[in-house]
Formats: structure tokens, sequence, C-alpha cells
């Protein structure tokens, strides 16, 4: 009961209001949302844009040198991977390369900006050129770090239904040529592959049906249906390589190599925006061209890194010949074995990937980012 004269609103408790900056969604203020919003739109598009480069530098990274069998050329490796499997052929991997990508370019968009935040507030206030690379070295690793199990799937799904054999079948030139009917029907195949593998080794078409027919039926006991999926796939390496622990195989060498990738990508697109789109100069080819520049540039700089990744994540494979113990091992090897340009197998592909991929990832991310951030 309110005395005369007193209102009962006067009595009600004051509801102050938050400033806008100071509000939060679970925790998470709207501008680091809106950083993690476009950071995975800006992933999903740029990945699903490129998917058929995407798998086809994973299987010439993997691929042993010297296989008749091996995907040669871009356009031709491309037609043939649409001949043997069609458009799902194309986009083999994808799914989880875009379940994977969405939260790593999430994680790693926001993780830099907000590294900018706090060298920018813990310093002198204007960032330069190193900051911006230990943001986004720290950010790569961060990005890396959760989401590695789901990069790995990835690679043996690619892979999993590809006509290569990850080890090399020594066939003498002779042999090539005088191979019998009766002589294949005794040699055991051991590795999956298709038509294109047998008839690579044979010149008997009849030869090339039975072998042909063999390594489809090894193929088939290799992979079962359930196995080319995203959990089936998990549960297989989980069960066959060593528990979870097997799913990080190659996440240290993977860190190391996305570290300086990351942080050449995000400063170099810093510096080009600066240079290509100055005010009033902006427009979405100048903006694109600033990603394509800048991935390109740091790809190339970091690209035997992610071939060792590649390496790693597969030597758990039954049929791979190659077993490494360790990055360095898998180094020394491919060096001694193929030379230093082992190192850079699956680059031209991969460079052909990189301008559309990182162009589509900046502007889509600068795009999401302001409309739901406007100025």
């Amino acid at each position: 009961m309110t005395s005369a004269g007193t209102s009962p609103s006067a009595s009600a408790p004051q509801v102050t209001l938050l400033p806008k900056e100071s509000r939060t969604i679970f925790f998470v203020s709207p501008e680091v949302a809106s950083y993690f919003v476009a950071g995975g739109c800006a992933g999903a598009a740029s990945r699903t844009v490129v998917s058929p480069l995407e798998r086809l530098k994973i299987i010439q990274q993997v691929q042993p040198r010297g296989v008749d069998s091996q995907y040669r050329g871009v356009w031709r490796s491309l037609a043939r991977m649409w001949k043997e499997e069609g458009f799902k052929g194309f986009m083999r991997g994808n799914g989880i390369n875009c379940l994977r990508i969405v939260p790593y370019s999430a994680v790693q968009f926001t993780t830099y900006e907000q590294l900018k935040k706090w060298f920018a507030k813990h310093g002198s206030g204007n960032l330069d050129t190193p900051t911006r690379l230990a943001s986004g070295a720290l950010a790569g690793i961060t990005s890396v770090c959760s989401t590695y199990p789901l990069d790995l799937v990835r690679s043996r799904l690619s892979i999993a239904t590809a006509s290569i054999s990850l080890s090399a079948i020594p066939v003498s030139t002779s042999s090539k040529h005088s191979m019998t009917v009766s002589s294949l029907s005794s040699t055991p195949v051991q590795q999956p592959a298709k038509a294109a593998l047998a008839s690579a080794y044979h010149t008997s078409s009849a030869a090339a049906s039975n072998v042909a027919s063999a390594a489809a039926a090894t193929l088939s006991s290799a992979y079962s249906k359930g196995d080319l999926t995203i959990w089936g796939m998990t549960k297989k390496i989980m069960r066959e390589e060593g528990g979870v622990k097997a799913l990080y195989r190659g996440m240290v060498t993977t860190a190391v190599g996305v570290a300086p990738y990351v942080g050449i990508n995000f400063a170099a697109y810093e510096f080009f925006r600066g240079v290509i789109t100055p005010p009033g100069k902006s427009n979405v080819g100048r903006k694109l061209s600033c990603g394509a520049l800048a991935g390109s540039i740091s790809q190339t700089l970091t690209y035997p890194f992610d071939v060792l990744r590649r390496k790693m994540q597969v030597t758990g494979m039954k049929d791979n010949a190659a077993k490494y113990t360790g990055a360095l091992h898998a180094l020394t090897s491919i060096v001694k074995q193929e030379g230093v340009s082992g190192l850079y197998r699956g680059l031209w592909p991969n460079l052909l990937k990189v301008a559309p991929s990182i162009a589509t990832s900046f502007f889509t991310y600068e795009l999401v980012k302001e409309f739901l951030l406007p100025p």
C-alpha cells in the first residue's frame, strides 16, 4: 500500500539498460557472433566453389610416384574423375569439408579479429605487419586444433573411392608385354583400383578385364558402403588405427604449416586491400583480386607443409606402402625418394583452387560482416 502523493511507479526498482556495446547473447557479444557467422559462411562458400580441385589436389599429393594409374594433368584428371564417378566424384568429401570448414573458418576469422583488438589495446594502437602475422598464425593454430579430426576423415573419404594405388607396383617393361592371363590369375591384387589401373598395366584386354574385376572386389572388401560416410570412416579409423589418437595423426605438422600460411594470408590480404582498394576505388573485382593474390602467395610459400600433412594423414591406411614415424621421417623420405619436387606435387591444381577459394572467402566474409554489422 502506497502513501498519498506517492505513485506506485516511484517505488518500483529502476532498470538501467546496458550500453549497446556491452550487451551479450549467451555470453557472446553481437559483434563476436557476427564474426563467427560471417567466417562460417565464408568457409562454406569458398570450399564448395572449388571442391573438384580440392579433391584432385589431395589425390595428387598422396599417390606414389611412377605408378601408371596416376592422375596427371589438371583438366585430364578432372575429366577422368567425372567419367569414373560423375558429379558425385567432384563433390566427394565436400560435405564433411564444409562441416569442417564452417567451424574452422568461423574460429579462424573470429580469433583473428579478437587478437587484432587485443594487440591494438596492449600495443601502440597501430597494427603493423608482424602483429598481423602473429594474429593470423595464432588464429590458424586455434582453428586447426578445434577441427582436425574432421580434416583427417575428409582426406580419407576423398581418396577412398579414387582409382589410385597408394603403393607402387614394381612392374618391369618386359613383364608389361609378356604377362599372360594365367599368370594374372595367380597374381594377387593388393591395391584397390578400377579398370583404368588395370588397362595401364596390361596390354591384353582380357587381362585388363580380369585384373579390373579382382581390383573391384578388393576395393569392395577394403571399404564397405558404410565406411564411405563421415561417421563410418571415423569409426573405421578408430577401430583399425589406435582409437581416438588416430584421429589426430599429423596435427602437429598441420599446425606448424597452417600457422605461417594463415599469418601470411591475413597479412598479405590486409596489405593488398590497402593498395588495391583505397577509399573510393573499392569494387567487387578489386576485392576479389586482393584475396586471390594473398592466397596464392601464402599457399606457395607454405605448400610443403600441406603435402606432409596429407602424407601423415593417410599413412595408417592398409594399402599404403609408405609408413612414416613422424613429420621429420616423412620429410626426409619424400626428399630422398622423390627429390625436393616431391614436396610440391599437386601445387598447380592447388594454385588454381586457392585463387578463387581465398578470393571468395574474404569477399563473403566482408559481405556478411557488413550485413550483420552495418556501419
